[in-house]
């Protein structure tokens, strides 16, 4: 993780600088949404590889849960920091307008409007690696924008990527109504594939209306019953053992597992995704991967949300008082798609 520098802004009549405040939200060490508080600080200033965004929006995901709760411990091995987070601040998914760029940034000008992500989104300003913003989708809001990044780019990366989809397969999509979820069902619809989609009831309508062919509803079907075979299946944040998702791959089919959840304190659900990249003596793929943010996979993203083959499914927008309220919905399982944090009015 890149840290940044901070700078001064404005002036007092008699011509000195003066530091203007911006609003973020931040936790000074790991735990629930009760930490997080809505504090004062410096504006950053961008790295030589680095763009400053005015951020308008920001989206919430089980990513930035972990990040909060420091759960599963090994998210702090990760370089995020073990005893206290070394980023006090929250947020990756960001939409924005580029406010200055650092000396080597040569893709992005001053006052591109930019989607992607970043460390610290939650906030009125925000710095970002070049690498990893796109311009956004020309038929977009910057609320929608927001949304897509790192739900898209996993859904993305997981069906065409890892899991190799191809038009005409059957793909089985178990999480359809979260955030990587419901990118997920419509990008595997507009790779031409027939896509059952699992959720709960209350979703169930969402869901079909996103693009799935079939809905199973989790709450009344067991579905490592089903006779069916799929060639391709989506496991997404799921704690289904391993051994019962295989019996519904085809022979030469593909389980890509997207994060998970449970477990143990340690490793939590990447129990499972450790296990998918042992060894297999079958034609049969197991596959677990770490999501790439990269501009290029964005430009896809964008272009499709463009041409209407991609629209985020938004939950709610809030503000930015109103965040730990939203990551607690979030933990227990009430959002459809994505939650989005508005913070700035567009000028």
């Amino acid at each position: 993780m890149e840290t940044t520098k901070t700078r001064s802004i404005g002036s007092n009549t008699d011509g000195r600088s003066t530091i203007t405040p911006i609003k973020a939200i931040v936790r000074d060490r790991y735990g629930s949404a009760e930490g997080l508080q809505l504090r004062n600080l410096e504006i950053p200033e961008p790295l030589e590889n680095q763009v400053l965004l005015k951020v308008h929006a920001a989206g919430l995901d089980r990513g930035v849960w972990h990040l909060m709760t420091g759960r599963p411990y090994l998210v702090r091995l990760a370089g995020y920091g073990v005893g206290r987070p070394k980023n006090i601040k929250l947020g990756t998914d960001v939409a924005g307008v580029v406010q200055a760029v650092g000396k080597n940034v040569t893709a992005f000008r001053v006052g591109d409007r930019v989607f992607g992500e970043c460390d610290g989104s939650l906030a009125e300003y925000a710095v970002a690696r070049a690498d990893k913003l796109s311009s956004m989708p020309s038929s977009a809001t910057f609320e929608q924008a927001a949304a897509v990044p790192g739900s898209g780019l996993t859904a993305l990366q997981a069906l065409r990527d890892h899991g190799r989809v191809q038009a005409g397969q059957r793909v089985l999509v178990i999480g359809a109504s979260g955030g990587v979820g419901t990118f997920a069902v419509q990008l595997a619809r507009a790779f031409g594939a027939v896509v059952t989609g699992v959720c709960s009831t209350a979703k169930a309508e969402l869901v079909r209306s996103i693009g799935a062919e079939e809905v199973v509803d989790y709450t009344r079907t067991d579905l490592t019953h089903t006779d069916k075979r799929f060639d391709l299946i989506l496991d997404i944040a799921g704690n289904r053992p391993l051994s019962k998702l295989r019996r519904l791959l085809t022979q030469t089919g593909t389980l890509v597992i997207v994060g998970g959840e449970g477990g143990d304190p340690w490793t939590g659900g990447m129990q499972r995704q450790l296990r998918a990249m042992l060894p297999s003596f079958t034609q049969q793929r197991l596959v677990a991967f770490i999501t790439n943010g990269n501009s290029s996979d964005l430009r896809t993203l964008a272009g499709l949300m463009d041409t209407l083959k991609l629209s985020p499914v938004i939950d709610r927008v809030c503000s930015l008082p109103e965040v730990p309220q939203a990551m607690r919905d979030l933990e227990a399982g009430r959002v459809r798609g994505k939650v989005v944090v508005s913070i700035s009015s567009p000028a």
